[in-house]
């Protein structure tokens, strides 16, 4: 698995070996020893999927200690680009963000450590968003902030974005407190 770090702290994103031939391929998607010598110890206890119409954003989501989640994003089916924003307070990089493009065909993964805000848009129809977590899921701790807010400057590459209600009444980046 190559590994490429990004310009913030923490986020990574992995390219696993893939294997091809005239049955399909194969490629690992997570292995413990290559986490450890990355110096991640990391423990997944749930893993999430979700189907995705052409142009939906869901995000930015995170949840709160003592339920903050690492995640291991990838998609299996369909394209989507993926977003993380760092909200750890002390940080250099606080409300800056990493994008990556994910697709069935790349087979590209992201390592999404705690204290940082998650979302995507999903690029095709049908797209098939896979991630595990390190923690469980927990409706008290879940935290949001604005998909489109104005300060963090993202560009989410869609013109006529599919929103949820709850997306769409999410609170500001600047009234956002973080819990990390």
């Amino acid at each position: 698995m190559e590994v490429e770090k990004t310009l913030i702290d923490g986020l990574l994103i992995l390219h696993p070996h893939v294997f091809r031939d005239n049955r399909g391929c194969f490629f690992e998607s997570y292995n413990e020893k290559v986490f450890h010598q990355l110096g991640l110890s990391v423990h997944f206890v749930q893993e999430n999927q979700s189907i995705s119409a052409k142009n939906v954003v869901r995000g930015l989501h995170l949840q709160a200690p003592p339920f903050a989640q690492g995640k291991l994003v990838r998609v299996v089916k369909g394209a989507a680009v993926d977003f993380a924003v760092d909200i750890r307070k002390n940080s250099p990089t606080y409300g800056k963000y990493v994008s990556v493009l994910l697709t069935e065909e790349n087979h590209t993964q992201f390592w999404i450590p705690e204290g940082f805000a998650h979302g995507f848009v999903a690029k095709e129809d049908d797209t098939t968003f896979v991630y595990k977590t390190t923690n469980f899921y927990d409706k008290s701790s879940e935290m949001a902030i604005r998909w489109n807010d104005k300060t963090l400057h993202i560009d989410w590459q869609v013109e006529h974005p599919i929103v949820s209600e709850k997306d769409a009444q999410n609170i500001d980046f600047v009234d956002f407190i973080s819990p990390f």
